[in-house]
């Protein structure tokens, strides 16, 4: 069972790799060529704390789906540069797929805007060609 572990994660380890670098050859002009993003826009988006955002993104299980980065798993990526504000909230409270549903009863309208604000200083994963052990 651990060897599957393993090849899971290592299979897994490669498709992102391989998905960066084919990213970069694509779009040239995306992150992923080793250039700094535009910075995300907030427009529209409440004012949320980006600390106690971090927190609930933890403590609500968030990272399980979409990684403690937010960069992706089985839930998708959703940092960095993330939805809209607008459609971010309304997909919490009315998701699709296997995503539970997380109404104002469970996550308040300031809760949703503190994660939306964390979501937001998350930076960018580094280049595939800043990693030395898989530059060229």
């Amino acid at each position: 069972m651990r060897v599957i572990a393993t090849l899971a994660l290592s299979l897994a380890s490669t498709l992102l790799i391989a998905a960066a670098t084919l990213e970069a050859q694509q779009n040239p002009g995306s992150p992923s060529d080793g250039r700094t993003p535009p910075a995300p826009s907030a427009q529209g988006a409440p004012k949320g704390d980006a600390d106690n955002g971090k927190k609930i993104y933890s403590s609500y299980g968030c990272y399980q789906c979409h990684g403690y980065a937010a960069h992706g798993g089985p839930g998708g990526r959703l940092a960095p540069r993330p939805i809209a504000f607008a459609a971010f909230a309304r997909y919490i409270r009315r998701p699709t797929g296997q995503m539970p549903p997380y109404t104002a009863k469970v996550v308040s309208d300031q809760e949703v805007a503190d994660i939306y604000a964390f979501l937001l200083t998350i930076p960018p994963p580094p280049a595939a060609n800043t990693i030395p052990i898989l530059a060229r």
